[in-house]
């Protein structure tokens, strides 16, 4: 069996009432990733979109222009952010409601769940930060939980959807707050809709919390993937993460949060966690948040097709052997995070050809 890779898909980059409101009129994605600077010499900002220009994804062709790039880089399918905030309350899900009415992109999909609440975040000059709430996740009880399940059925059915066996599968941002009933509930009315074997639950887990996957597992997921982006940046102790901190903002002139690709991509895999079959290792291609959050915003510097190989053959590596290929991707196109696959004005498809080149030489298993 061939590794199956999912890449995480942002259905965002057209306007919605809710942004136009809190960010201002005609606010997308695009407007923090088209004002970004760079903030010290040779800092790649901004990152401009190649192929598919700066494009809006109410369009089905652009839609259908991602899918053909996917499947060049070796690309099962996408898994589309979800959000559903509690009492009906839904955001951003045109794109996929779309993709699901109209049959079109032909390419395989899955949900994940982006179960948190969304805040604002102003930075004082002391280094502070306040958190002003734009809209909370909440959980009101079963018969939300029964409205969201039947929301996405018509989804789950739909023969494009990624499954595990005869599983749909589908992710959960932050299994932390996911409420006891929610999996046993899903579950029974899975297996009343045509899934005998119920969802496929993947937890994301956020390394930083110290949750140890069997105990995920036994709250009713059936496999944990790790999410290791803030372990990157964390030292030994509070002593030398302050001493690293004042290292890139004075010696260097970067950002505190600042750290080379290459070296970040060995605390991104963990080999004896990532070989077993419950758990799926993560591909990173970059990462540069200071389109959203400026000098305060978590910084991998010289990522490229070359190096992000590197990275691919070594995942590539860990799942060669295992049951369960699946690996996930992060991110198609989460361009505010500096994180995607999509071509650019300095890298063209690099990024993809890297894929597909990674995926091309593992020998034939």
């Amino acid at each position: 069996m061939k590794p199956r890779i999912i890449a995480f898909y942002l259905p965002q980059y057209h306007p919605i009432p809710e942004n136009d409101e809190w960010w201002g009129k005609g606010f997308t994605e695009w407007t923090n990733v088209g004002k970004a600077k760079a903030l010290f010499r040779g800092h790649y900002q901004p990152r401009v979109p190649a192929d598919l220009g700066y494009y809006d994804l109410r369009l089905p062709q652009v839609r259908e222009r991602q899918a053909e790039l996917a499947r060049e880089a070796g690309v099962e399918g996408f898994m589309y952010w979800h959000y559903w905030f509690g009492n009906g309350k839904r955001l951003m899900d045109g794109v996929f409601d779309e993709v699901v009415k109209s049959g079109r992109p032909d390419f395989p999909f899955c949900l994940g769940w982006a179960n948190h609440s969304w805040y604002a975040k102003d930075w004082n000059a002391n280094g502070s930060k306040n958190d002003k709430l734009l809209i909370e996740q909440t959980y009101p009880g079963e018969h939300d939980y029964r409205s969201h399940f039947e929301a996405i059925l018509p989804a789950l059915k739909d023969s494009r959807y990624i499954k595990v066996g005869d599983q749909p599968v589908f992710l959960i941002f932050d299994p932390s707050k996911l409420p006891p009933a929610f999996i046993p509930l899903w579950n029974s009315w899975a297996k009343e809709n045509g899934f005998p074997h119920g969802l496929y639950f993947v937890a994301n887990v956020k390394s930083y919390e110290c949750r140890d996957k069997d105990e995920v597992l036994r709250i009713g997921f059936d496999a944990v993937t790790f999410e290791r982006l803030r372990e990157v940046y964390t030292a030994k102790s509070k002593f030398h993460e302050i001493l690293n901190a004042a290292f890139n903002r004075i010696v260097l002139n970067r950002p505190i949060f600042t750290k080379d690709y290459r070296k970040a991509c060995l605390r991104l895999t963990n080999r004896e966690v990532d070989r077993c079959d419950k758990v799926i290792p993560t591909l990173l291609p970059n990462w540069d948040h200071t389109p959203r959050s400026g000098e305060r915003g978590l910084l991998l510097t010289d990522s490229t097709p070359a190096r992000f190989k590197e990275h691919a053959n070594t995942v590539l590596d860990i799942v060669k052997h295992k049951q369960n290929k699946l690996i996930f991707l992060k991110s198609w196109n989460e361009w505010g995070e500096g994180n995607y696959m999509e071509p650019d004005l300095k890298f063209g498809k690099g990024y993809i050809c890297a894929l597909r080149e990674a995926l091309d030489e593992q020998p034939q298993q």
